[in-house]
């Protein structure tokens, strides 16, 4: 492997994609919840965390992080960290009444987070180095 594909900087990619991406899956799931018998509170739970986990990386995005602006960098960093554990301490309180329920809404959020993080990471490594 090539040294310069981990340390040549690259333009931020769009994030359409990896979010409709994302968002293809939290609908799909939902026949798939309703043709399995499964609880549709978990399916809702998933959608409801997804779609606030995207509001708060829409809002994240607006700033404009970097060298000369560290306490943007910082709110960005800080925002992204919050927003995964925000998501976690949800479902371990809904784990603490209902663990079917919050099984189910982790499996579809972890499997459109995933989608979503491949697709960004995969745009970002074949997108040409800021030369």
């Amino acid at each position: 492997m090539r040294q310069d594909v981990w340390s040549t900087p690259r333009p931020v990619p769009g994030r359409l994609l990896p979010i409709a991406a994302g968002a293809a899956v939290i609908v799909l799931a939902l026949p798939v919840f309703l043709a399995a018998d499964l609880p549709l509170e978990g399916w809702v739970l998933a959608a409801v965390l997804w779609l606030a986990g995207q509001a708060l990386g829409l809002l994240l995005a607006r700033m404009q992080p970097g060298a000369d602006n560290l306490a943007a960098s910082g709110v960005v960093g800080i925002g992204r960290i919050v927003r995964v554990a925000a998501v976690g301490a949800v479902l371990v309180v809904v784990a603490s009444r209902d663990g079917e329920t919050a099984l189910a809404a982790a499996l579809v959020y972890a499997f459109a987070y995933t989608l979503e993080l491949a697709l960004s990471l995969s745009a970002y490594f074949t997108s040409e180095p800021i030369r």
